[in-house]
């Protein structure tokens, strides 16, 4: 479940040039704002994610990364 969750992120961001916040990604996805949290979490260790913040947001966008 929690690997759907990541990966469901993912592709929300893939499809985002400027980055979603957190609560975007909720609207969009109609997951919890903790799963979501969770799942920004794990990319954000596994250094996949990029966080700016903006005021009191944090906006969050897929690190480029060649494969």
């Amino acid at each position: 479940m929690k690997g759907e969750i990541v990966e469901k992120i993912i592709g929300f961001l893939k499809n985002s040039s400027h980055g979603l916040t957190i609560t975007e990604l909720v609207n969009i996805s109609k997951l919890s704002r903790s799963s979501i949290r969770t799942g920004l979490a794990k990319l954000e260790g596994a250094k996949r994610v990029v966080v700016r913040q903006i005021g009191m947001a944090k906006v969050y966008s897929l690190l480029n990364q060649k494969k």
